[in-house]
This record gives structure tokens, sequence and C-alpha cells, in this order.
């Protein structure tokens, strides 16, 4: 059955089907209030979820189904020490499609091991949120007609930002996107990101300054510095207002340039700016759970279909330097590796066989 771990897991023409289908649900809502009847949604929520899990919900309740699952790790087995693949394949057996957000990075990926419904990855860690991608998608498509051809700045905790991992990966496969990347040193874009960057030949570079950049983007994507990633609270409170937009640095962006962020916010957009016609980012909101309905509605009607084959995992008799990876905690689940085939050194294709991504959370294990 077809589940979405990755925004790679769909191609480029299903995010431009799911588009379209978006379009359609939101200007004909009615035609689509019965579609999801007698169907059933488990949202298991193992970290704390507003816009993600009431998106869902709400999508699901507006397609006519019903909901059941649980909002935090404390209110499940989890807290008895029951594993993720225990719990997906016994909520399984309540539902008919399981949300699943969680900590530990590859989490979903263990689930899919059990489960007998198809499984959407509501978030993992600080790896991938492609749902929220689907929503950024719908927002750029509304707000600036296109998802090609554009100049997006990516701005404040681009090393955990899962959402921003999403949107790098799905906006490299339209033609003429280019990426600027505005961190702090300690929080830029993980290697593994950089990789498909360079693989894709998409242009991008890496900056300090929003100032200095926000003057040429046709968007600009903003992230919180998300404490709860952080293992040290010294180094969570020295970078935590690296970046600030206010209206002072509005004045330098185009006339036409959006501004969108993933929420919750904490202070790093001043909510001045709220008034501001380009902030976009509680249109997000909105689109986020229209691309949810569509995409309900897609798994579903794909339940009776073979997953698409992804590269052969391999055991490598070592485990995962990643904390933060499901494999370093869940018992009974092995640890598997992709072979690293290629990467681009200065444009060229290298072949680096002794060195692996974790199956799980993606990190290049050396």
């Amino acid at each position: 059955m077809r589940h979405l771990l990755s925004i790679t897991d769909l191609t480029v023409e299903e995010l431009d089907e799911l588009l379209s289908s978006a379009t359609d649900i939101e200007q004909n809502p009615e035609a689509y209030a019965h579609r999801m009847e007698g169907k059933k949604l488990a949202t298991l929520f193992f970290e704390p979820s507003t816009r993600t899990r009431l998106s869902f919900e709400a999508a699901m309740w507006e397609l006519g189904g019903q909901v059941l699952g649980f909002a935090g790790a404390s209110s499940s087995s989890a807290s008895k020490g029951e594993s993720v693949k225990d719990t997906v394949r016994t909520v399984s057996c309540y539902a008919d499609i399981i949300a699943m957000r969680h900590p530990l990075e590859g989490a979903p990926w263990a689930a899919v091991q059990s489960t007998t419904v198809p499984v959407i990855n509501a978030g993992d860690g600080g790896h991938y949120h492609p749902t929220q991608t689907l929503a950024d998608l719908m927002t750029l498509k509304k707000e600036k007609g296109r998802l090609d051809h554009l100049k997006i700045g990516l701005c404040g905790d681009l090393k955990f930002g899962r959402t921003v991992h999403s949107l790098i990966e799905a906006l490299i496969r339209y033609p003429g996107n280019e990426f600027v990347l505005i961190s702090p040193q300690e929080l830029r874009v993980p290697a593994g990101i950089i990789n498909a960057l360079k693989e894709a030949q998409a242009p991008y570079r890496e900056a300090v300054s929003l100032e200095e950049e926000i003057g040429g983007l046709d968007a600009l994507y903003m992230t919180r510095i998300q404490q709860e990633r952080f293992f040290s609270v010294e180094e969570y409170l020295r970078l935590k207002d690296s970046y600030i937009l206010d209206e002072e640095k509005m004045r330098l962006a185009p006339k036409d340039m959006i501004v969108m962020h993933p929420l919750p916010r904490v202070n790093e957009i001043d909510v001045k700016v709220d008034a501001d016609p380009r902030a976009c980012y509680f249109k997000q909101v909105m689109y986020g759970k229209i691309m949810r309905k569509a995409l309900i509605l897609k798994l579903m009607a794909e339940t009776e279909l073979p997953a698409k084959p992804g590269p052969v995992k391999i055991t490598t008799g070592r485990h995962c330097k990643n904390p933060r990876c499901i494999s370093s905690t869940e018992q009974g689940l092995e640890p598997l590796f992709y072979p690293v085939h290629q990467i681009m050194v200065q444009g060229v294709p290298t072949r680096i066989p002794t060195r692996y991504y974790c199956a799980y959370c993606e990190m290049e294990q050396v």
C-alpha cells in the first residue's frame, strides 16, 4: 500500500495532481463531504502539536470520516515502554489510515514495518514533515502562481528544521528554483540535504545575514529556533534570537515577496508583520487542511496498490550514530543502511562506496 513518509514518495506528477485536487476541494467542498464516510483516521502524536494534528482531524471530519488517537506519548502505552511497531500494529486494527508524529527521526519508517494501513508522516524529529510541504507548495502556487523559477530564502533553524528539509527536496524537482540558506553556522542545513541540492544541480548558497539577502527573494521561509531539538539549554539561549523579521527588515524586501512560516512562531516574526499583505503564514494553515484532504483521498484510493520500490537496504553490523534516530532506541529494530553510490564533488559525480546513509533517519555514516 502507499504511505507518505518523505515528500519524495510522491512524483512531481503526483504533487501536481494533489494541487489540482486540492483546488477542486477548495472550490467545491460539498462534493467531498461524504467521501470518507465509514472510515477512521488515527492521529498518533507522540509529541505536542496544534496545527498539524487538528488539521488532519478537521480534514477527516470534513470528508465525512471519523477520528481517534492521542495527543502525547504520556497518554499512550509508549509511556509504559511499548514500541512504535507494536503501537502501530495495534492501531491498524482500529483505523483505516494513520497520521503519526514522533520526536525520534525515522519513526514512521519503523511504523510501516508492522502496519496494515497507510501511514502518513506528520513529522519525525528534525528529519521530515511532508504534509507541511504540501501546504507550502499550495501556498507558493496560490500566492506566486508557480512552483518553478523562484528564489527562496530559508531562514533560521535549517539543521533541525524538518519543514525546510522536506520543502527543499520538493522544490529541487521543479526547474529554475534557487535557494538562499540563511542560518547561524551551528544550524546550517545537514550534509544530506546539501548533497540533494548538488545532485539536482540546484543553485544555492549559504548566508548569515537576512538583511543582505531579503531584497532579492520571491519568498522568505522563516523558522523558529526549536528548543526541543537542543541537548543544551545554554546553546539554545545563545541562538534563539538569531533572526527576527520585523517591519524594518520588511521594508528591504520586494513588494511581491511572500513570507511563510510553518508555525508555531515564538518571536522570529514580529506580530506587526501580520498586517503586511505579504504575510502568508496563516493562509498556509488553511491550505494545509485542504492538501491533507487531498492526500487522505489519494492514499485511501490506492490501498490496493503496491508500494513504490526504494533503494536496496543493507545490514552493515553497525548502529546509527544519530542519538535522535529511532533505531538507536527501538528494541527489535534492525539497523539498516543505504549505500552512498555517489555524490557531486565540484559538479562531478564521484563514487564513495564506503559511506552509508541510515535507512531510518538518513544521517550519513562515515
